[in-house]
């Protein structure tokens, strides 16, 4: 059933523009101009490429396949006989891309990385809304493989998470109340989760791309709308009823906010560590109906709303953003701060419905007093509106790209143009200025295989004044990215076993910390580990979690 096709490199390389105006921290680089696709979902993959793609029905892309490679559908809307891709396979090391062949829809559709490294991505509208599709970065050729009628149910705007055995777990999309698995076995049924529909507002739904989580108990806390619950996907059974968010606005599709589980600190205490869930900005109820049918372009919500899941009462503690959001993404870094990047402070999620661009991103410290926890950076120039999408490399950097307002590429003669660059945000961390006190690994090198339970040492160099008090070491699982929500992603502070000491050679150092024992505090599969020092990350090494080796 798979097979690859082999594809012409496209390179071109432009040199780095810095973009952005005085004041505010971090810097904005334009690295492409135009890689001839709009960005609508994005996976970072332990080669360092990102797989990007649209949907297929824009009509033709400014992306070209290779000679004699064509979509042929005659069931399509846009055009029956197409020869662009509307799929890009982006190296993040040298900035480069190559197109790649999607051939059914992917509108909208979802994903997430088996252990073995493969993207797996599921669903989308039209022909495509029950198909499954694979890539893996075992060649540098390799290209997307597609099995039709794979899902027992539509998945349109569903969610995707990785699960402790492996499996992922496919939540939800429009009029779908269900989940279900991947890989499939014989047996696999459909199940019913009634809290989608419970949480389904007539005609705006509002509980689309439902925010899921693995929480370190091996259970899924599942937030839609404005209403979580704790769900035994097992047994198919809520074990708990979280309370709604105050004010009751929707967060979820099209009043699009966006959530992240803070990081995992102490992970030797298992089920009894903290476990904290983060979920900024949206549009208020009636947004996309007044956006919609009489041109009213409402204020978005300026709130977010903080809750540790793991206590016994738990409860939502408000705050307040610099400025109101919708359709932003919300990132975990590798130092366990959160940016929040992109979106609109006016309308919503959909079609022409969002205005006035929020150009400057805003860091979240969740250690800081409830008063200094937002940071306002230095503002982009590209508004990246309704599907534009950010993930975090290797390297610490923010890749930026899309924004399609539009039914198709529409580049003239309206608000907010397609937009096919790509651009790369460095927080703060990566200032000159932090250079001397910033890690550098040594040892292991990237693509080091780890067990659950381990002991890892690490060796790594800082070339001026060391702070050991300071030295953690984290592990980020980069996610899949679409609609302002980030599938899958999970950072862990390592627990020291061994405090931080100098080799025999000056500026070097030794850590030892302990991989988790358990698949509910870190799934298997790839992860980035970082070093940190005094809050400044090294680049990080790609290492791959499992049982055996």
């Amino acid at each position: 059933m798979s097979h690859f096709f082999l594809l012409f490199i496209i390179i071109i390389c432009l040199p780095c523009t810095t973009l952005g105006a005085e004041g505010g921290s971090g810097r904005w680089h334009l690295l492409q101009r135009s890689i001839g696709i709009s960005a609508m979902h994005m996976q970072l993959l332990h080669d360092d490429s990102v797989v990007i793609f649209d949907r297929t029905d824009f009509g033709n892309s400014n992306l070209p396949l290779a000679a004699g490679r064509c979509r042929r559908d005659q069931n399509e809307e846009a055009i029956k006989k197409d020869c662009t891709a509307h799929s890009a396979k982006y190296n993040s090391l040298t900035n480069t891309f190559r197109p790649l062949t999607v051939l059914t829809d992917t509108w909208c559709s979802s994903g997430a990385i088996l252990p073995n490294g493969t993207l797996v991505q599921t669903g989308g509208f039209n022909d495509g809304i029950r198909v499954v599709r694979m890539i893996h970065p075992s060649c540098s050729q390799c290209d997307w493989i597609e099995f039709p009628n794979m899902l027992l149910a539509p998945r349109w705007y569903a969610s995707n998470h990785i699960l402790p055995d492996g499996r992922l777990i496919i939540i939800g999309g429009r009029q779908s109340f269900n989940y279900e698995f991947y890989p499939k076995k014989e047996t696999d049924q459909l199940f019913e989760l009634p809290f989608l529909e419970q949480t389904n507002d007539d005609f705006e739904e509002n509980n689309l791309y439902p925010y899921v989580f693995l929480h370190v108990d091996g259970n899924l806390f599942i937030f839609a709308n404005n209403r979580a619950i704790l769900f035994d996907y097992n047994k198919s059974a809520v074990v708990r009823t979280y309370p709604s968010i105050p004010g009751g606005e929707p967060r979820n599709y099209p009043s699009t906010g966006s959530a992240v589980l803070l990081p995992l600190r102490n992970l030797e205490l298992g089920v009894n560590m903290e476990v904290e869930v983060l979920i900024c900005g949206g549009a208020p109820r009636g947004s996309f109906t007044k956006a919609l049918n009489t041109g009213q372009f409402l204020t978005t919500l300026n709130t977010c709303a903080r809750m540790k899941i793991s206590d016994p009462d738990p409860k939502w503690e408000m705050e307040t953003m610099p400025m109101g959001r919708v359709m932003s993404d919300m990132l975990i870094l590798p130092n366990e701060d959160v940016i929040i990047i992109n979106g609109a402070s006016l309308g919503t999620a959909g079609w022409e419905l969002g205005r006035n661009p929020v150009l400057t991103p805003v860091i979240y410290h969740p250690d800081n007093t409830t008063e200094t926890r937002f940071e306002v950076q230095r503002p982009a120039k590209i508004p990246r509106m309704y599907h534009s999408c950010s993930i975090v490399l290797r390297d610490g950097r923010v890749l930026v790209a899309g924004s399609n307002p539009h039914s198709g590429y529409n580049f003239t003669g309206v608000l907010y143009p397609t937009e096919l660059s790509v651009e790369a945000f460095s927080p703060p961390y990566l200032d000159s200025s932090k250079t001397r006190i910033r890690p550098t690994f040594i040892k292991p090198l990237s693509g080091y295989k780890i067990k659950y339970g381990m002991s890892l040492k690490i060796k790594f160099s800082i070339k001026g004044e060391v702070d050991l008090n300071t030295i953690k070491v984290t592990m980020l699982r980069p996610p899949f990215n679409t609609h302002s929500f980030s599938m899958s992603q999970r950072l862990l502070v390592l627990t020291n076993i061994k405090p931080v000491k100098t080799s025999v050679v000056s500026g070097q150092f030794d850590v030892q910390v302990r991989i988790p024992g358990s698949a509910n505090i870190a799934p298997p599969g790839f992860y980035i580990i970082f070093v940190v020092h005094q809050s400044v990350p090294s680049e990080g090494i790609w290492v791959q979690l499992h049982n055996c080796f």
